[in-house]
């Protein structure tokens, strides 16, 4: 408790956050709490109304941006590089479940590109400048991944049985053996990457679950079962501020507690390599050739 009390009034001023997903739920509660603080923050959703309302609450600057389409991800890292010679901190925030497969336009299966594959690709987009920032890469996940496998030959097929939680637990798998992976793949750099489960938060990720679930969620029926996205955003800030980053760096947190693995997928090695691989393809970094 110490630890996320010093955060609390840390001054951040000159620094430089990126926040996904921020036009709604957490996101947009972590980019306010950190701009309160006198950070620079970039506020990023797919909602232009949204995403513009939030910006403005926290005097940020709004980015729009689709995850659904990875030419919108591309756009968005060159906005971003032109605009901050430095980026302190990236947010991997954006997220979403959807109850049937849909394939996106750029051939991915919508769930796992808009949870694993868009992040993927923004944080090797600005990877040159979130290493000569010396920066913080923070992955939202979820404690759904206990429960997921990750089978890289069915995740993002276009065809296939589908269900849900299923590919949205594996997608959260993948944020976590992403945040593995590229730890160990920036060792040394300066760059420190963490992944956290915010709670059970009453968000818009809930929007697309069956039988009317999400308009439970966010009812005053649900407030004694989920949190409201001001205390879900606060592992966010404490995982983008606190300064023992030796202590985070590569890990997953539920809430503010290391969680030891609980599947046996998230500490592969090989696999998440073969998922940086199929990652790299699927996003264009490398030719499917």
């Amino acid at each position: 408790m110490a630890a996320q009390e010093q955060t609390q009034d840390q001054d951040l001023t000159g620094k430089t956050v990126v926040v996904t997903g921020a036009s709604s739920g957490i996101g947009a509660a972590a980019a306010q709490r950190l701009a309160a603080r006198g950070a620079t923050v970039a506020v990023v959703g797919r909602s232009p109304e949204r995403t513009a309302e939030v910006a403005a609450k926290a005097g940020a600057q709004p980015f729009v941006a689709d995850f659904a389409r990875l030419d919108d991800v591309r756009k968005l890292a060159d906005q971003l590089l032109d605009r901050y010679p430095t980026i302190d901190v990236l947010a991997n925030n954006a997220g979403g479940a959807w109850p049937k497969r849909t394939v996106t336009d750029d051939g991915n299966e919508l769930t796992f590109q808009v949870n694993h594959l868009s992040p993927f690709l923004l944080t090797n987009l600005l990877l040159e400048r979130l290493t000569r920032s010396r920066a913080r890469v923070v992955n939202t996940a979820s404690t759904t991944y206990r429960m997921a496998k990750l089978d890289l030959d069915t995740a993002n097929a276009p065809t296939g049985s589908f269900n849900q939680l299923g590919a949205y637990g594996a997608s959260k798998l993948a944020n976590i053996l992403f945040t593995r992976e590229l730890a160990r793949r920036t060792e040394s750099t300066g760059i420190t990457t963490a992944a956290f489960h915010p709670g059970v938060v009453a968000t818009h990720v809930y929007d697309n679950a069956p039988l009317g679930f999400g308009w439970f969620v966010r009812s005053p029926l649900a407030r004694p079962f989920f949190i409201q996205p001001d205390k879900g955003a606060e592992p966010l800030v404490h995982l983008a501020t606190t300064a023992d980053g030796a202590a985070i760096n590569g890990q997953y947190f539920h809430r503010f507690r290391l969680e030891p693995p609980r599947n046996k997928q998230a500490v592969d090695a090989d696999l998440a390599g073969r998922l940086w691989t199929l990652s790299e393809r699927a996003t264009g970094l490398t030719s499917t050739e």
